[in-house]
């Protein structure tokens, strides 16, 4: 059906006209981004609204993948989430938050698309790899002619990462890799998989390049999934998987260097969350303007327009965040716990957004053709991903008092 700006009966519902929302910015934070960095948002947000809005729908309710989507990112120089050099576009921190932020807008499935391929996978081999393995993977990865996924989550260890039981033990010049892996993003599809193991020999947790076709890998798409339906994230059973010693990544010796990885996606999943808050509130104020009720627009009565406002102080507030994120990791300074509280903070206020855009919408909130329903279901894995809310807030508790509750 094509969006228009009101019902054409009493029997059919409105649609509200997404060619009018293009992302509010009341603060005009938008005049302190560097030329650079405005023409990576609006190259973002073109193909949002020229290519993604479109046809998303569809694909999110048959949750199948939009690879020529996902593809596209990299003809059109978006992948690289700030990693410098080995073909990948140059790029501020906020930059690739911009682009993680209008993804978003537009799909959660695209935006985690880039999210785990660029974010984790690249970011894994950028920071960890060897020369050699930087030179074979990245600038095709970069183009999005190869496609990367990050396998740490285990099915009995979710938020308890650092506890994984999948274990990789040196044969010879190989190494022989047995366990599980579960919720991993682009795991049916990637041509490359950077998998997290336990050396058997030390006990450490290190990582390794699973390529394509290796025998043993066995990955299953996770069906009947409620969110980010248009992303495949996998079981993956690991038997006896055998890996050159030189596909392991030589710069990840401890969890340590994992948790490097994930201090990136947290501040990550902060321009995410941004991102599916100001599709519902856009789509919330859209729908005020043209749904008539009682005699009147919407927005012209008192709670309406109250309600939008405390989703603006929400949305605003969030932007702040993500501005001063960005700002923090362009100069090396972002901390682990300043992403976790960027993190638990826009993920919960985006929750709030969302329901708020579907309360204002009314009946006409639940269809996907209105575009607020299936921000609100994305963002349930967003809240949950790269570490709880739970887990957020006793990541920065302990850094505010020296103590632990971990333990």
């Amino acid at each position: 059906m094509t969006a228009t700006g009101s019902a054409t009966s009493s029997a059919r519902p409105v649609y509200i006209d997404i060619g009018k929302a293009l992302g509010t910015d009341y603060f005009l934070l938008k005049d302190e981004l560097s030329t650079a960095e405005q023409r990576y948002l609006e190259r973002t947000r073109g193909f949002v609204h020229e290519e993604v809005l479109p046809v998303i729908n569809d694909y999110w309710e048959r949750a199948e993948v939009p690879v020529d989507l996902c593809r596209r990112l990299g003809e059109l120089e978006l992948v690289g989430d700030g990693l410098q050099g080995y073909g990948c576009p140059p790029m501020s921190s906020t930059a690739a938050g911009l682009i993680t932020m209008e993804l978003n807008r537009g799909d959660g499935s695209v935006g985690t698309f880039l999210g785990v391929h660029a974010g984790l996978a690249m970011r894994s081999i950028h920071m960890h790899g060897s020369d050699e393995q930087k030179q074979r993977w990245l600038p095709a990865m970069a183009r999005c002619e190869k496609l990367g996924a990050f396998a740490l989550t285990e099915p009995r260890h979710g938020s308890d990462s650092v506890s994984l039981e999948t274990e990789a033990r040196r044969d010879g010049d190989e190494y022989v890799i047995n366990g599980a892996k579960r919720w991993i993003g682009n795991g049916t599809l990637a041509d490359v998989v950077v998998l997290w193991a336990r050396d058997a020999e030390d006990l450490q947790v290190k990582g390794f390049l699973i390529e394509k076709g290796t025998p043993g890998y066995d990955a299953r798409a996770i069906e009947g999934k409620g969110s980010l339906r248009a992303l495949w994230q996998a079981d993956i059973d690991l038997t006896d998987v055998r890996v050159p010693a030189e596909n392991r990544l030589p710069g990840a010796n401890t969890f340590a260097d994992t948790a490097k990885v994930l201090k990136a996606t947290r501040a990550s999943c902060a321009w995410s969350a941004l991102g599916h808050a100001v599709a519902g509130y856009d789509a919330a104020l859209n729908y005020a303007a043209q749904r008539t009720q009682f005699g009147k627009p919407l927005a012209r009565f008192q709670i309406v327009q109250e309600k939008l406002v405390r989703m603006l102080c929400e949305i605003t507030t969030m932007q702040l965040y993500c501005q001063r994120i960005g700002q923090l990791d362009d100069t090396k300074d972002l901390s682990d716990t300043i992403a976790a509280l960027g993190k638990l903070n826009n993920t919960v206020k985006a929750r709030e957004v969302l329901a708020e855009a579907r309360n204002l919408l009314g009946g006409n909130g639940i269809l996907l053709a209105n575009h607020v329903i299936r921000h609100m279901a994305d963002i349930e894995a967003i809240y949950t991903f790269e570490g709880t809310e739970t887990i957020q807030t006793l990541l920065v508790g302990r850094d505010i008092t020296g103590l632990s509750a971990f333990t």
